[in-house]
């Protein structure tokens, strides 16, 4: 049986070991989850509501367990713990109203009636990367759920204990066995089955543009379904004429949460050149008082980074660059890294073009709208971003300029599981979340029916 060993991120202690599937097992489960996808494909839709709306609540009842096992096994805050795991009982709750509201369409023809209706598609494999292990599960796995499919699940190598708990809660709370199948393994193992196996019809993986891209054409051999969501250098724009306090204190909070291990962090920072001055001022008091501490410690704003291999990749940015200022880390063993400032004077710098995923910000001063729209688009990602600006035309105009999936104005927020989430270019394809979610995980058949 092969293992792997998970380390706590904030000492790098070992704290459990992991059995990992062999192909051979990963083909059992896939089977498992084929056979009992008729029986919930039809389900009624009510039944199949009550059952999310149980899981939610047993993910409920256990959220702070959920959330300790996420600072251990990822280093994550408590605060962003506890948050992570309330929302993947927010989903639950939310898609548990999908099942009875799968609407299709009755289209006027000539002839007779047609109508439209929404079929699951079958097994559905998500792929989970270890940097939100349990709310990119749970985007996944409860839309396709509502939807009436079946769910093969692979979390990250690194951070795989949340995702094993959760699919024995979902047992717990009555979902039938097969229903939603956790499978911990090797990328190369499990996440390469759920795309060359046939009874898995679609994949929705989350992960490095480069992977995706390796995903995307694996699953092409067999016209395979997929979702992908990529790679992020997301821009945070700076008005002049913005609020420059507010914006230099948010400034932090949107690349440096997580560690900056977040494919929405606004790791580039482009301030129009009336106000740079005072913002960078402004923007060095709110990283020094930023609070990088002990993950458990509920005062902790910021933790480590997920591995010592992370700690490799960022410090290697770090190594070819002088920073402007930082913050602290803790005097202790783990994988940490100080939140980081560095100034960018020109946009052909790694750190400015490439994803570090790691607690580093380049900031660049910009002249005009114009170009500060050039700056912004001069990226092949396109996931996310932010503009600050009193100006509600400007916003409005930018807003629309900007190449990015999700753009929030005088805020950082990307994601809320209520609006569909996704990238332009090479941040990835297709949408999640949002109203529309569940249709991503069906089959449309139309049917005429004659009057004659």
């Amino acid at each position: 049986m092969t293992t792997f060993t998970v380390i706590n991120p904030s000492t790098g202690d070992a704290v459990t070991d992991i059995a990992l599937a062999s192909l051979e097992e990963t083909d059992a489960l896939i089977e498992r989850a084929h056979d009992a996808f008729p029986a919930w494909r039809d389900v009624a839709p009510g039944e199949r509501a009550r059952l999310l709306r149980s899981f939610a609540a047993v993910v409920d009842a256990h959220l702070e367990e959920l959330a300790q096992l996420e600072v251990l096994n990822a280093g994550h805050t408590i605060g962003n713990a506890r948050w992570e795991a309330g929302n993947v009982r927010d989903c639950l709750n939310y898609y548990s109203a999908a099942p009875e509201r799968l609407f299709g369409k009755q289209i006027p023809v000539a002839g007779g009636i047609d109508v439209t209706i929404h079929e699951p598609l079958g097994v559905v494999g998500i792929i989970v990367p270890w940097n939100f292990p349990m709310p990119i599960a749970g985007w996944g796995f409860a839309p396709a759920l509502a939807a009436g499919n079946t769910v093969v699940l692979k979390p990250a190598e690194l951070t795989p204990m949340t995702a094993i708990r959760l699919g024995e809660l979902a047992l717990e709370a009555g979902l039938p066995e097969g229903v939603l199948t956790v499978i911990p393994g090797k990328g190369s193992i499990v996440g390469e089955r759920f795309v060359t196996h046939p009874l898995v019809r679609k994949v929705c993986f989350t992960g490095s543009t480069e992977v995706g891209k390796q995903i995307m054409r694996g699953c092409a051999d067999q016209v395979k379904r997929v979702t992908l969501e990529l790679g992020g250098k997301s821009a945070n724009i700076v008005f002049a004429d913005a609020d420059i306090a507010k914006a230099a204190a948010a400034a932090p909070y949107a690349v440096f949460d997580n560690a900056g291990q977040d494919c929405c962090a606004r790791s580039r920072i482009l301030v129009q050149r009336s106000a740079y001055g005072e913002f960078m001022d402004r923007l060095e008091t709110a990283v020094s008082d930023m609070l990088v501490m002990d993950p458990a410690d509920p005062a902790s704003e910021m933790g480590p980074l997920v591995s010592a291999k992370q700690l490799e990749t960022v410090t290697g940015y770090l190594a070819d660059v002088t920073p402007a200022f930082a913050g602290t880390v803790p005097d202790s063993d783990g994988f940490w890294v100080p939140p980081t400032v560095v100034l960018a004077d020109d946009p052909a710098m790694p750190i400015w073009r490439e994803e570090v995923f790691g607690p580093v910000v380049a900031v660049m001063a910009f002249d005009d709208e114009e170009d500060a729209i050039r700056l912004a688009n001069d990226t092949e990602y396109g996931l996310s971003g932010s503009i600050y600006t009193r100006d509600i035309g400007r916003a409005l105009r930018v807003a629309r300029a900007v190449e990015a999936g999700n753009l929030s104005v005088n805020s950082h927020s990307s994601v809320r599981y209520w609006t569909p989430f996704g990238g332009y270019k090479q941040s990835g394809l297709g949408r999640e979340l949002g109203p529309d979610a569940p249709n991503a995980f069906t089959e449309e058949k139309n049917i005429f029916i004659a009057q004659d």
